[in-house]
């Protein structure tokens, strides 16, 4: 599926220390831990400008409900090519600690995920040069909160910390051919044509409402895009209706905004083209019950069989 050429979110830029004059580890992981993970790390990812690992012995589940994992903490790690250490530097501002990218080797993250939010945290960062030495540091008070998406820098994390944890197949969905499910397409006047399509990935059930990702293009008779967006959407399966939670929209003359979206449900007609979408939804809900319901807390734990977890103490 033929996308926008959007850079992907990446980390807040932040405001850290010199070398020098860096903060006191956190008292739930001290550098020994820093240490102990830099010792060994298991390859995820990489690109022209990073490579991600994590380190699978300090991944540890910090909470649960009724047997299911609420909370996972890990180390993680990016290197970086020149380009890449550019891109982070300026993206954090901050050039008068790192003036040269070829300084920046690798970075570790202390990181706590959420699977039943979909959400990475960050609660410190240390930027290393190729001697190992902290080149910049920073505690995040508060932590900062990322929802993964597809456009998340942090979905390659969130995917193998998650897998590291359950057997329900994160990674095996996002690299699925049929991961985005079209949900409705409809031409209009001039041959304008709007297509949405659901990310499987994202999608969760909370009670009566399927809770997903939607991507929305619409573009001229001539395959132009003309407005392209990107939804967080609650859907009420039952009653046929759906309010946006939060998204962006793409439109040549002002790039990508963030929505505003009025924030209350509003019924899907029949004469709407996006009743084909409920109805494609209302399948998904009754045959895939066992993706939807992975992370639930409110279950029976044999409906969120798990893998033997790692011990937190």
């Amino acid at each position: 599926m033929k996308r926008i050429g959007r850079a992907a979110l990446f980390f807040a830029a932040a405001v850290g220390f010199m070398a020098g004059d860096l903060p006191a580890p956190l008292p739930d992981f001290g550098m020994s831990q820093v240490e102990a993970a830099q010792q060994e790390w298991t390859w995820i990812a990489s690109d022209q400008k990073y490579g991600k690992f994590f380190s699978p012995s300090n991944v540890q589940v910090k909470s649960q409900v009724n047997g299911v994992p609420t909370c996972i903490s890990a180390w993680i790690k990016t290197s970086y090519t020149p380009g890449g250490a550019q891109e982070v530097i300026e993206n954090y501002n901050i050039k008068a600690s790192i003036p040269d990218p070829r300084l920046l080797s690798y970075s570790l993250a202390r990181v706590d995920v959420y699977p039943q939010e979909r959400k990475v945290v960050y609660l410190q960062e240390n930027f290393y040069n190729e001697e190992g030495k902290v080149i910049w540091s920073k505690v995040y008070e508060p932590p900062k909160e990322y929802e993964v998406n597809s456009q998340s820098y942090e979905e390659d994390y969130y995917v193998a910390l998650v897998d590291h944890i359950f057997y329900h197949g994160e990674k095996a969905m996002k690299e699925a051919p049929d991961r985005w499910k079209q949900l409705w397409v409809s031409t209009g006047a001039g041959g304008v044509t709007t297509e949405s399509m659901a990310d499987m990935t994202t999608m969760r059930l909370a009670g009566g409402n399927l809770i997903y990702w939607e991507w929305q293009e619409t573009k001229d008779k001539n395959g132009e895009f003309l407005e392209v967006k990107h939804m967080k959407k609650s859907l009420n399966y039952e009653q046929g209706t759906e309010k946006i939670v939060k998204g962006d929209i793409w439109t040549p003359a002002a790039g990508w905004q963030s929505m505003e979206p009025e924030g209350r449900y509003v019924a899907i007609t029949k004469e709407n083209p996006a009743y084909h979408g409920l109805e494609r939804l209302r399948a998904i809900v009754k045959g895939y019950q066992y993706w939807l319901n992975r992370y639930r807390t409110d279950l029976p734990q044999t409906a969120n069989a798990k893998k033997e977890q790692k011990s937190s103490k």
